[in-house]
């Protein structure tokens, strides 16, 4: 929840920061790799000091998942900042935030999380919402904003589940490796457009590298490796809730009429799996609790 909620300033600081959003996607990653590599160097070697031969990666642990991983959170960042100027932010995160249903029908496929009927129900709505996002955006400049958004909410529940893959390794080496290829991929738009410094610019970017992505990063990680891919989508829906609340009290920005509506089907959608869920999770360990004999 934490993580969720430094996710969700991210829509304001990109809308803040009059950077092309390949420049803003490059120099917020190169900051968050290097922050996650020093905080892996000392962790690792603080570990290593306490318990000697612990804190290295397993040999078990698959290249595959490690590189999936990082290319889907790279492409989930990557159509996010690019949704996020060409549509409201309130577009942009509600629409990624159809990830808990990308992540449900995945796990199945993937890794055997079998989604439950409650997923199925919440698909269906989800997709009716996206007609009405989709409805206003249709034929604007705001509807290349509103498809990528979709987009990344496909990366992000891809990401979720070949995280999940990685729960006996560590998370976090794909989460820096995702940064390190985003900056890669975003090497010849920062010639093409460079970043203009000043002393806003230059906090605002430090602040989205170290706290927002790079903290929230870490926080994801561990938190993958001890709850499910849609339970983690679920628990991370108060991001869309906050992000257009920080955006409209600083820039005033509201979005459109129907884009609300689609919006509310979308999160009471997400959130009605998040109940059914949890009681249904509270109803197993109850039946798994001990009988007592006197």
């Amino acid at each position: 929840m934490l993580c969720a909620i430094l996710w969700s300033t991210s829509g304001l600081f990109i809308k803040l920061i009059d950077w092309h959003p390949m420049t803003i996607f490059g120099i917020r990653s190169l900051i968050a790799a290097l922050f996650m590599l020093c905080v892996r160097f000392f962790y690792t070697a603080s570990l290593r000091r306490a318990k000697p031969g612990e804190g290295r990666q397993s040999k078990k642990s698959k290249k595959i998942p490690l590189w999936a991983g990082a290319f889907a959170y790279s492409m989930t960042m990557l159509t996010f900042v690019i949704a996020n100027k060409n549509t409201t932010a309130a577009n942009a995160i509600v629409l990624q935030y159809s990830a808990p249903v990308w992540a449900a029908i995945l796990g199945w496929l993937l890794i055997k999380e079998k989604p439950h009927w409650e997923h199925w129900i919440a698909l269906l709505a989800i997709f009716g919402g996206f007609g009405l996002f989709f409805r206003d955006s249709f034929g604007s400049a705001a509807f290349l904003g509103d498809g990528l958004a979709f987009l990344s909410g496909i990366f992000f529940g891809a990401h979720s589940v070949i995280m999940r893959m990685q729960k006996d390794a560590n998370p976090a080496d794909s989460m820096i490796l995702a940064h390190v290829v985003s900056f890669i991929i975003s090497i010849p738009f920062l010639f093409l457009y460079p970043p203009d410094f000043s002393t806003s610019t230059t906090i605002s970017m430090l602040y989205m590298g170290i706290i927002q992505i790079g903290c929230a990063s870490l926080l994801y990680s561990y938190g993958i490796k001890k709850i499910t891919a849609i339970q983690t989508m679920l628990t991370a829906t108060i991001e869309p809730l906050l992000s257009p609340v920080w955006v409209l009290l600083v820039t005033g920005e509201r979005p459109a009429f129907f884009a609300l509506i689609g919006g509310s089907i979308i999160l009471i959608s997400v959130l009605f799996t998040m109940i059914i869920g949890n009681q249904r999770l509270n109803n197993m360990q109850n039946h798994k609790k001990p009988v007592k004999y006197d």
